[in-house]
């Protein structure tokens, strides 16, 4: 009998281990989406080159860390209450006002309160549940009314005192690099401030003293055992009175202390007093002295059209954090197409932080189909509740991406990362071998291949997307 075989068919015969160009189409086609979020979790992806450490942790690791630190010696006391303790005319427009509740503060500043105030506050080991749920709550966009404000106003300032603990941070960093390893990374880049830290009495401590003890912690086993490639950025708060000089500090210490090996400049573009050629005279002041700091600035995330992008370009940032409205810029978006500066996308922060109401808003299809380039992160998950893998799953429903725009969006990641050339060779080269193997395993397994749902499932996605039902 003569049977013939479609070309097609034929080369897949002779060649079994080539995939069909359509089979993502088909997979995204039969896939529930319990199954495609459980596909986007279990495949390789590349680094995420935009996480703030401290917005990166899930309010149970917080709460986990804070009573685990009392080892250290650090107790933690938390508001509860208010007694009304203040009279008329108290500042209620500083940095962590009275009135805030869930305000994390350590043992050393609770004895400094008076008394009446010692009384609104609980250690944070003797909350009850439905305190301690609040608490957790209390950090992070959990509420329809919360957005860009909360985050922005009370998010921080609740934190409090956690964020100046060097050892907590410590763990923090191991907790994000094993979530992260087993959503499939290989490499991340976080922002993790060295300054500002201190003893449980007050003392403060050196940055280069909290430097060491980061690398003490990366050091140890259970870190090592994420198989993470690292490096870390400091960032400066650009709008503040004397973030010139806190700049000018920022690139001495980079320069002088690994892992780090960028400085970024973060703060809500809103407030003018940031604005990207303030800083145009001291880097070039520092270029002349520095020779091995790279800058990733935020730009962009702002509602208004401006040119902050093409201004942060010539401050000489290689990396453009969120860049929204880059899309306002017809002069700057033809000048990035296909050349060397990349966009950082953080979907879901921009959507929960209200730069957008719905995705067909958005600029990064855009950005990504006509060549500019780009990638996936996760700004502050912690945050939203959510992972990188929902990023990923939002790109993929909101936006139809085909099986090339995902990679391409995980080897951008590692292609922009700031490493020498042989380590990013060898990390594309790492992503390659995974990816080949997994496309050829989920191209043969289609969508029944992906039901064993053992991906985390956070507030974000199962929220707007309906996937978490029983």
């Amino acid at each position: 009998m003569n049977i013939k075989f479609p070309v097609a068919s034929l080369v897949l015969l002779i060649l079994p281990g080539i995939v069909s160009a359509d089979w993502f189409e088909d997979f995204k086609a039969e896939a529930t989406k319990e199954q495609l979020h459980q596909f986007l979790y279990e495949m390789p992806k590349g680094g995420d080159l935009h996480q703030h450490l401290s917005g990166s942790g899930f309010s149970e690791w917080w709460f986990e860390l804070a009573l685990s630190a009392e080892a250290d010696g650090y107790h933690y006391y938390t508001k509860v209450k208010l007694n009304n303790c203040r009279e008329h005319g108290w500042q209620g427009f500083k940095t962590t006002p009275y009135h805030l509740m869930f305000q994390t503060i350590v043992q050393s500043s609770w004895q400094a309160l008076p008394e009446c105030e010692r009384n609104e506050y609980l250690p944070l080991s003797k909350l009850s549940n439905e305190q301690k749920t609040a608490w957790m709550n209390a950090i992070r966009l959990d509420k329809p009314h919360e957005g860009r404000e909360e985050f922005f106003e009370t998010h921080w300032q609740r934190l409090g005192d956690l964020t100046a603990n060097p050892y907590l941070r410590g763990d923090l960093i191991q907790k994000n690099f094993q979530a992260f390893a087993d959503e499939g990374l290989i490499y991340v880049e976080p922002q993790v401030s060295a300054f500002g830290y201190k003893m449980p009495d007050g003392t403060l401590i050196p940055p280069e003293d909290v430097a060491a003890i980061l690398r003490e912690r990366l050091a140890k086993p259970d870190v090592k055992a994420t198989g993470l490639s690292y490096r870390f950025q400091q960032a400066i708060l650009r709008f503040l009175p004397n973030a010139e000089q806190a700049l000018e500090q920022a690139y001495r210490f980079v320069s002088e202390n690994e892992p780090y090996v960028a400085v970024n400049m973060v703060g809500r573009e809103d407030n003018d007093k940031g604005y990207p050629l303030r800083f145009l005279s001291t880097l070039r002041k520092l270029r002349h002295e520095y020779n091995d700091v790279r800058l990733s600035i935020h730009a962009g995330e702002v509602d208004e059209p401006n040119h902050h992008v093409r201004d942060t370009l010539l401050l000489g940032a290689d990396r453009i954090g969120h860049g929204l409205n880059l899309i306002t810029d017809a002069d700057t978006m033809r000048l990035m197409r296909h050349g060397p500066y990349m966009v950082e996308i953080n979907l879901i922060s921009n959507l929960m932080l209200e730069y957008y109401t719905d995705y067909s808003q958005h600029p990064f299809p855009e950005y990504l189909r006509i060549g500019i380039p780009v990638a996936l992160s996760t700004d502050d998950r912690g945050m939203w509740d959510s992972t990188m893998t929902d990023e990923f799953y939002v790109a993929v429903t909101e936006f139809n991406l085909s099986w090339a725009e995902v990679k391409q969006l995980s080897e951008n990641s590692l292609r922009y990362a700031f490493v020498d050339e042989p380590v990013r060779d060898e990390l594309l080269e790492t992503y390659q071998k995974r990816i080949t193997k997994f496309e050829r395993r989920a191209s043969n397994s289609g969508a029944a291949g992906f039901s064993t749902q053992s991906a985390p499932r956070k507030l974000f996605i199962c929220r707007r997307y309906d996937i978490c039902s029983p």
